[in-house]
């Protein structure tokens, strides 16, 4: 999408925000790339203060990133969203285009398709989601691309369970959903999205199988997780949290500058260096 010549200015923004390391990503890419006088920064905001700080914006700003609570709050602030961002009703990238309109997208779903094609995946005969959350959805957007058979989803309760049946239908992905008791037996699957809380998936690392398939881990702090460390120990691929950001990450970059290709590798370096100076 093209920007108004003028735009330099770019931020992340949530509640809570200081743990975010898009500023780390994008200064990266920026610095890699040459693009000097650009900025992008992180902001403390939300739901109820969002609509004042998008409006307060001058012609400065080419765009800003959404994470939590704000992917699905800033879409009335929106002139246009994307297909992608509206099958998922979340959106993390705005981006202020020449005429002055705010356009919405959702990079997350493209970001965990490129991380997986990073690894090789390009498609699969099933797979398993473990948990139900927001990021879950994206799983399933992810992999209405990818998986040409079903995909199981455990999940802890009938409420979830609901709504996974209700995005499975809405993304035209065959989904059937399983108790969390059974979780262990989602590692046969080839593919896992591990799409959990930190710690959630710990218990699981003890029932990895000899030869697994892939996981997508979509943590990144603490990592490795006990059940990424356990399925590479057994020789499986994984693919985690900080492959997800940077890819979305690429893809905000190209929106908010106009400019491609986007140094991943720049951005990844920059990712772990930080990762590990906490």
């Amino acid at each position: 999408m093209p920007v108004r010549p003028g735009a330099r200015r770019a931020a992340v923004l949530g509640s809570p925000v200081a743990h975010s390391l898009s500023p780390v990503l994008h200064n990266a890419a920026y610095a890699a790339m040459g693009l000097t006088g650009r900025t992008y920064e992180r902001f403390d905001v939300d739901e109820a203060a969002l609509p004042g700080f998008v409006d307060a914006l001058d012609a400065d700003w080419a765009g800003l990133s959404l994470t939590m609570p704000l992917k699905r709050a800033v879409i009335p602030l929106l002139d246009e969203i994307s297909e992608t961002a509206a099958a998922v009703e979340a959106v993390n990238t705005l981006v202020f285009t020449e005429d002055g309109r705010r356009t919405g997208d959702n990079t997350d779903i493209p970001g965990m398709i490129a991380a997986l094609h990073e690894r090789g995946v390009e498609k699969v005969e099933s797979a398993a989601v473990l948990g139900a959350g927001a990021t879950a959805s994206s799983a399933l957007a992810a992999l209405s691309r990818l998986c040409t058979g079903p995909v199981t989803a455990y999940v802890r309760s009938a409420a979830r369970a609901s709504e996974m049946r209700g995005w499975g239908e809405r993304l035209g992905v065959d989904v059937t959903v399983a108790d969390w008791a059974d979780a262990a037996q989602a590692l046969a699957a080839p593919l896992v999205v591990a799409t959990t809380p930190a710690g959630t998936t710990d218990a699981l690392a003890a029932a990895v199988p000899a030869r697994p398939g892939t996981l997508f881990d979509v943590l990144y702090e603490p990592w490795p997780t006990r059940l990424a460390a356990a399925w590479a120990e057994r020789g499986g691929a994984v693919v985690g949290g900080l492959d997800l950001l940077v890819h979305q990450a690429v893809l905000q970059c190209e929106q908010m500058t106009g400019v491609s290709p986007v140094p991943v590798e720049a951005m990844r370096t920059a990712g772990e260096q930080a990762l590990g100076a906490r």
